[in-house]
């Protein structure tokens, strides 16, 4: 085989190139220019698995991924015509193992001492590991995409389904108060017509939900907190009252919040439902709300004396998606990931202090509002439930 550097030409800098030449972390390949091998280096045969002998009888072609056969082609052509001076491709080859390399080839031209190209040097990196990795993450967005497209579209149906069964219940309690009057005095049937009313309010904040984006500052109304908690315990009375947790409602009723008000609604809800599910049995569940005030945020506190969660352990996972902590049949890791989510596109956060068995409490950082008069009612309520 005939040597890229004449050992005659320059005694004695020949050992010194041959060794920068097989010794170069990437590969190298001088090929004539119809693409035959002159002459590969070391790394270029541990690259291929093959030793230079059984390279040096094989066709380059024979071992290109046939997809990848015609890539230099264009660039090729630029570079014989003189209109550029190098040119890299990515292009795979196939190992002696079978295996697929992914490399990223550096092509230039050699010329002869007239000037003319004779030969060329191609130079091989193996980029396969971020080729996997490119491919992979690929993969990854598509099928969010894709999983966001079908959660949309299951939003749509949910929403349209809902809203015909609400509509459905409301009509029938129409029909029932019309036929029955004196129903309207029962305490029951007026329970009743407050679900009804909750769930159509709910199917009409149910797009709004289901979308996770960040909220545009004039998207927020000035809302009081007092009242939205008010409401989430009215709407978890009936479960309180089964597991006989007592819900102290110390939120001062002065103070004003920038929210949207499905998103609050729903926040303030799934902490005060997980707080009485993931109660302890050793003694009587109780949920404490305060507030405070502190820079621009109000913080709303949410104290149960439940379960606890240990987040040494858990910690780093608390809000991620489909990550459960206790083994209630009904957990799914979903409340937490969308709870934490509906603050920050709020502009809040949520930050959480736990020890197993004794309790937990979650502090919620909404963007302060003022308020130059406040309607609300007494500051503080309590509501015991047995």
């Amino acid at each position: 085989m005939k040597s890229l550097f004449p050992q005659e030409s320059f005694p004695d800098s020949y050992d010194s190139l041959e060794k920068i030449f097989n010794n170069t972390y990437n590969g190298i390949a001088i090929l004539t220019l119809d693409g035959d091998w002159i002459k590969v280096n070391d790394s270029m045969c541990d690259m291929l698995g093959y030793p230079k002998k059984e390279l040096y009888n094989m066709k380059i072609e024979n071992i290109i991924f046939r997809d990848d056969l015609g890539v230099h082609a264009v660039k090729y052509e630029r570079l014989m015509q003189g209109k550029i001076d190098r040119y890299r491709v990515m292009q795979r080859y196939f190992h002696k193992d079978g295996s697929v390399i992914w490399f990223l080839i550096s092509v230039s031209l050699i010329t002869a001492v007239n000037g003319k190209p004779s030969q060329m040097i191609w130079q091989f990196a193996d980029i396969t590991s971020r080729k996997l990795n490119q491919d992979k993450l690929k993969l990854m967005l598509r099928v969010v995409r894709e999983q966001n497209e079908r959660l949309s579209s299951f939003a749509g149906i949910v929403t349209h389904n809902l809203r015909s069964h609400s509509g459905n219940l409301t009509t029938i309690r129409g029909f029932i108060e019309e036929e029955f009057p004196w129903l309207k005095d029962n305490e029951n049937f007026n329970l009743l017509s407050n679900a009804i009313e909750t769930l159509e309010e709910t199917v009409s904040h149910l797009t709004e939900v289901a979308k996770i984006k960040l909220v545009d500052a004039k998207e927020l109304e000035t809302l009081n907190l007092y009242d939205y908690v008010e409401k989430a315990i009215y709407n978890v009375a009936a479960i309180a009252r089964n597991t006989k947790t007592t819900i102290i409602n110390d939120v001062d009723d002065s103070l004003y919040i920038k929210g949207i008000p499905a998103y609050i609604d729903s926040i303030i809800l799934n902490f005060l439902t997980n707080a009485i599910k993931y109660r302890s049995d050793d003694r009587q569940p109780q949920i404490e709300l305060t507030s405070s005030i502190e820079n621009d945020y109000i913080v709303f506190k949410i104290a149960d004396n439940g379960m606890g969660i240990d987040l040494e352990k858990y910690g780093d996972k608390l809000f991620q998606l489909y990550k459960t902590f206790h083994t209630n049949r009904d957990s799914i890791g979903l409340g937490l990931f969308i709870t934490k989510n509906h603050i920050e596109s709020m502009g809040g956060r949520v930050e959480v202090t736990s020890e197993v068995n004794v309790g937990t409490e979650f502090s919620i950082f909404f963007k302060m509002a003022k308020k130059d008069s406040a309607t609300s009612a007494s500051a503080e309520s309590k509501i015991i439930i047995s």
